[in-house]
């Protein structure tokens, strides 16, 4: 089976873009981790993950000796990458070299993805509550703009598929860590102190802030919870899922 993945509109028209988040099909795992597992951190074979990383690749037309990736840590630290690899402690990576894709693993947390077509600069963050709750995607295009001058009004931006809304319950310290108007009660639980966060919508608000267009953004209309046929969700699988992967990069075909 051929890996299945998605690819932003927004980024379709540009030459020598490529960006993708991908889904749960067209992989070699079984089990909770089928069948197109991407993560290394999890319980699944460390074989089985690195087929269907080639898989992918494959598939999209990228060399797998491209890629540049990180073990995540929920922080807000940012890679200037400028040779492919696995780096430790990073959750956010941007790039203006060619023929390197930044990838970025999720399993309930956002990804977002950001392009500079001017500078031909690529930006991947990893925007779980505690991230988006430290502004990684505004730090992100603040490094793009020290280190590519990039403008945010000329980006543009997709915000992967995450947890929705309606499926992420959260208690009420982590609410107010976000805009009163990104949450609500959760009508789920009799306890007062859980309420419903919607983390993309926090997201989309913090590219808007940072400069980028309403209409330089897209939004995956996906749940990873809600979807259990194309995506892994951590919540929903009680932990024992694999990984979705989120890349962008300028690549010679």
């Amino acid at each position: 089976m051929i890996p299945k993945y998605i690819v932003p509109n927004r980024f379709r028209l540009h030459p020598g873009l490529i960006a993708l988040q991908s889904t749960r099909i067209g992989g070699i795992s079984n089990d909770e981790y089928s069948s197109l597992n991407l993560g290394i951190n999890t319980g699944d074979s460390v074989e089985l993950v690195y087929e269907n990383t080639r898989l992918l690749c494959v598939a999209s037309g990228i060399n797998p000796e491209q890629l540049v990736s990180s073990d995540q840590v929920h922080g807000t630290d940012i890679l200037f990458a400028e040779n492919p690899g696995r780096y430790q402690g990073y959750d956010s990576l941007i790039t203006d070299k060619k023929n390197l894709c930044l990838c970025i693993f999720t399993a309930d947390c956002y990804p977002v993805l950001i392009y500079d077509p001017q500078h031909k600069a690529s930006g991947a963050c990893h925007a779980g509550w505690k991230g988006t709750a430290g502004l990684i995607v505004v730090k992100t295009l603040a490094a793009m703009k020290h280190r590519f001058q990039s403008l945010p009004a000329e980006c543009l931006a997709y915000i992967g598929t995450g947890i929705s809304a309606n499926a992420y319950e959260v208690d009420k310290e982590v609410a107010k860590e976000f805009p009163p108007d990104t949450s609500t009660r959760s009508p789920f639980s009799a306890d007062e102190e859980k309420y419903l966060l919607d983390l993309g919508l926090a997201n989309y608000r913090q590219l808007l802030a940072s400069g980028i267009p309403a209409s330089n953004i897209e939004r995956s209309p996906f749940c990873s919870f809600g979807d259990k046929d194309l995506f892994f969700s951590y919540r929903r699988d009680q932990g024992k899922t694999g990984r979705m992967v989120s890349l962008i990069g300028v690549c010679s075909r």
